[in-house]
């Protein structure tokens, strides 16, 4: 069965005439793959363009690399399939995260099974075309809002990582060879060149 978003304008972002449960979020999302789906705390649905062949291709060596300091280290990793009901009751799902693993075993198994009831500690987002990058940014505030410790918006095409921490200006850095994480995922290094021109 085809998408209804089929030839519409993307990012779109429309209130459903009956708000849904997370369970029904779920359910929606999946009648609507491969579109990417979020739910502002207004109960609005952000509806959002499949990742192309190069965000996808960069995404996959993020979480990758996260997961394997994870794996080393502690805590949990999480692609960009992954959706967390926030605080301020949205459902955001960034484009690679971690968190803790004390906060994730404080969940239940049906918690974790779902939308997990908590916000990442450290939130990688990575701009592409289409994605308004206004509403990027505006997300990034809306993690540390939330409960992020720190978050990365990563640019592919201008070479540029914009840091993001609670209580700071945002940092700016332009074409990297890599940037190591502070707290709390002190240590963790990205070697930039995994995306740079790829």
């Amino acid at each position: 069965q085809e998408s209804v978003f089929v030839g519409l304008p993307m990012p779109l972002t429309f209130r459903p005439s009956i708000a849904l449960s997370d369970e029904g979020l779920i359910a929606f999302s999946r009648r609507n793959r491969p579109y990417r789906i979020e739910r502002n705390a207004k109960g609005e649905l952000d509806i959002m363009s499949p990742s192309g062949g190069k965000g996808s291709r960069w995404e996959s060596r993020v979480i990758r690399e996260l997961d394997f300091w994870a794996e080393e280290n502690s805590g949990v990793s999480f692609s960009s399939s992954g959706g967390f009901r926030l605080p301020d009751s949205s459902m955001l799902s960034p484009d690679a995260c971690w968190v803790a693993q004390n906060r994730w075993d404080s969940l239940t198994e049906a918690e974790q099974t779902t939308l997990p009831p908590l916000c990442p500690d450290f939130v990688v987002e990575i701009w592409s075309p289409s994605d308004s990058r206004s509403k990027l940014q505006a997300k990034m505030w809306l993690w540390l809002a939330n409960g992020a410790q720190l978050a990365w918006m990563i640019d592919p095409f201008a070479q540029t990582v914009s840091i993001y921490r609670p209580n700071l200006p945002v940092e700016e850095l332009d074409c990297p060879d890599s940037v190591e994480a502070g707290e709390p995922v002190a240590g963790f290094r990205l070697s930039m060149h995994l995306l740079w021109g790829k």
